[in-house]
């Protein structure tokens, strides 16, 4: 397959490079510096994500969204960003997997409290979570686009092992047989690969944990 990956330099997007071109698949970092760590067995596209038109997306099957931004005043970018590229790939084919969050995943059966809204959710992440949250929300009004979301459990380790074994979940919180809601980002990166290979969840979100 041809895979693009935006925001390839970041923490996910480098796991997901190294992931995809593991298993021979050929993968476009796209970028907006030149100087940012790149694994070398992949192409690079150096390009603004809001400057990306479907010219340089047509090549690719599919198109992993790893943008993430973090300081309070950039949030918004979230929600933007996202839909620039739902709007160039609006009645296209090409498949379109975001890299997402845990603080839209729902906490009880019914799906009506989040996580984000649930009382021990932590304050300084919130304005985080609910712009992603809206980003979604967004996303899954796009009917014409292949579009899949996938939300890592509550703790997301960074410099976690991989394990290569993980269990799916869809629209709630994802516990293991220990009771813990953890992945790490290696494992995270193989689901999403996973995902781009067997498109089991087209125009929904799934979450994944770590057994």
């Amino acid at each position: 397959m041809k895979i693009a990956v935006i925001g390839a330099s970041g923490k996910t997007g480098q796991l997901l490079v190294k992931e995809a071109i593991s298993r021979g698949h050929d993968v476009t970092a796209i970028v907006r510096k030149a100087s940012q760590p790149l694994d070398p067995k992949a192409n690079v596209l150096i390009k603004d994500l809001f400057e990306l038109t479907y010219t340089d997306l047509k090549p690719f099957d599919v198109i992993i969204d790893a943008f993430g931004t973090w300081a309070l005043e950039s949030l918004p970018l979230h929600q933007t960003s996202l839909k620039h590229l739902t709007d160039i790939l609006s009645g296209k084919t090409n498949r379109l997997l975001v890299v997402g969050g845990a603080g839209s995943l729902y906490v009880n059966p019914q799906h009506s409290l989040r996580l984000v809204d649930s009382p021990d959710f932590p304050e300084v992440f919130k304005p985080l979570a609910t712009n992603m949250a809206k980003a979604l929300d967004a996303l899954r009004t796009c009917d014409d686009v292949q579009w899949t979301y996938l939300s890592p459990a509550i703790e997301f380790n960074a410099d976690g092992e991989r394990t290569g074994h993980y269990i799916l979940g869809g629209e709630e919180v994802l516990f293991n047989s220990q009771g813990k809601s953890q992945i790490s980002y290696a494992d995270y990166a193989i689901a999403m690969i996973d995902e781009a290979e067997k498109a089991k969840h087209i125009k929904q979100r799934f979450t994944v944990a770590t057994e």
